[in-house]
């Protein structure tokens, strides 16, 4: 099971992704770079600004953004970063970035084409991967096959890996019992979830800025305290990308192919671009264009990868984290508390944890049960939601271990269909872009 899920979802498909997000960057003249400050005001800019466009959808595009965020600023944030460095040294964060840039024409492009071919019901929307292959690639057998990975991958990386996540950072921080953690959890996710897309998006929205916010400010007081080595970091980082030495060591040159790949991989994964998932969400934001809501996905990119990623990086350089051999949420823990006293580090580290799992929770399910829906019919809602809440419990205990790695290996293949898409369905992506461009 292991060399599979390494050849599934290891250096093949990550070079897939990246290429994508390469030729998407290269169609759309580097969109992401040229037209960046125009991003910031109509997104951000837009949150201040009186309303007045018409607009179709069921949520905010702020919503849809932070119900987004909720999957893709998870616990990678904390522990996936803490691994990146563990296994590739500081290098792999310059790689890191980079895939992250690319990364934003392929979550702009995806959002594009989901607002493009979403469908509506009544006042309800629907959309993804599995519509735009549909409707614009004319593929139901891709669609299909998208529809039933997803529905079926989140249960591994969206349910139980989180619920896990959760149970066993409150089991160590304040002893509190996996099986009491998992039914809260159940039946804080259950109260939600019932409430569908509108109430998840209300909660997200309420949720992702104030967990973004108590981890960022908790990491700037660290900053602030080593603020000497910031510099340093940034040098390291640089260095390590193409003459690094690897936490657990390496000749040179390994170590630097090992950052490249590792970085790489990270920058691709933490944020989800290429997945496909994000768009299910943004599918169903009020928008009056699909480019305009395609430019909150690269805000998507840049908050979770270049801020709130490098956050956690530039922490672990500075505190020396990174050179003690700890790993995942451990090395994290430990750097934060060497810049806040008592055990106020472990205890940030701790909750932004907690939150950072719960939302990945409440959208995950929202991405499996709209997968599910779409092969059988929204019926089959009731019947998500119960194993939904069923498979946390189960996953906050440790239980299906063998499940989580096989739901792994089908969340990276569901970037093939998305990937196929994307590719064949870039001139569409491209002129909308002009379209909307030329509106300004």
């Amino acid at each position: 099971m292991q060399h599979f899920h390494e050849v599934i979802i290891g250096l093949p498909l990550t070079m897939v992704i990246f290429s994508a997000g390469v030729f998407l960057t290269y169609r759309l003249r580097g969109l992401q770079l040229r037209k960046f400050l125009y991003v910031l005001r109509s997104t951000l800019g837009d949150l201040f600004a009186p309303g007045g466009e018409r607009t179709v959808g069921e949520i905010t595009p702020f919503q849809a953004l932070t119900t987004a965020l909720a999957a893709t600023v998870g616990t990678g944030n904390i522990t996936g970063v803490a691994t990146a460095l563990f296994l590739g040294g500081p290098g792999a964060i310059f790689w890191m970035w980079i895939s992250a840039f690319f990364g934003m024409a392929t979550k702009y492009s995806e959002i594009v084409l989901a607002i493009k071919y979403r469908s509506r019901s009544g006042g309800s929307f629907s959309g993804g991967p599995m519509y735009f292959l549909h409707s614009g690639l004319r593929s139901p057998l891709l669609a299909s096959l998208f529809s039933i990975l997803g529905a079926l991958a989140a249960f591994g990386i969206g349910n139980m890996v989180q619920a896990n996540s959760v149970s066993s950072a409150a089991g160590a921080t304040f002893g509190v019992s996996p099986y009491l953690s998992g039914s809260i959890m159940a039946l804080l996710c259950g109260l939600v979830i019932f409430g569908g897309l509108r109430r998840i998006a209300l909660i997200t929205s309420a949720i992702v800025p104030f967990m973004a916010l108590f981890y960022f400010l908790g990491g700037s007081i660290v900053l602030f305290v080593f603020r000497t080595q910031i510099p340093t970091a940034f040098l390291t980082i640089v260095a390590g990308a193409f003459q690094g030495k690897a936490a657990l060591g390496g000749v040179a040159g390994g170590a630097v192919l090992q950052a490249w790949r590792i970085g790489i991989a990270r920058g691709i994964f933490t944020n989800e671009a290429g997945l496909g998932s994000a768009s299910i969400a943004h599918a169903a934001a009020r928008t009056p264009h699909p480019s305009r809501q395609g430019m909150w996905g690269i805000l998507e990119v840049f908050i979770d990868t270049h801020i709130i990623c490098t956050l956690t990086a530039l922490v672990l350089i500075v505190t020396g984290a990174w050179r003690t051999g700890l790993d995942g949420s451990a090395m994290t823990a430990w750097a934060f508390s060497r810049g806040l006293p008592g055990k106020m580090g472990q205890y940030i580290v701790t909750i932004g944890l907690i939150f950072f799992a719960f939302s990945t929770l409440l959208t995950w399910y929202y991405y499996g049960v709209e997968c599910a829906g779409y092969i059988f019919g929204k019926g089959l809602a009731r019947t998500y939601r119960f194993l939904w809440i069923i498979f946390i419990f189960v996953g906050s205990i440790g239980g299906l271990r063998v499940v989580w790695g096989l739901a792994d290996i089908l969340n990276g293949l569901m970037a093939i269909p998305n990937l196929v898409g994307l590719v064949a369905l870039s001139g569409v992506t491209v002129r909308l872009t002009k379209e909307y461009i030329s509106t300004w």
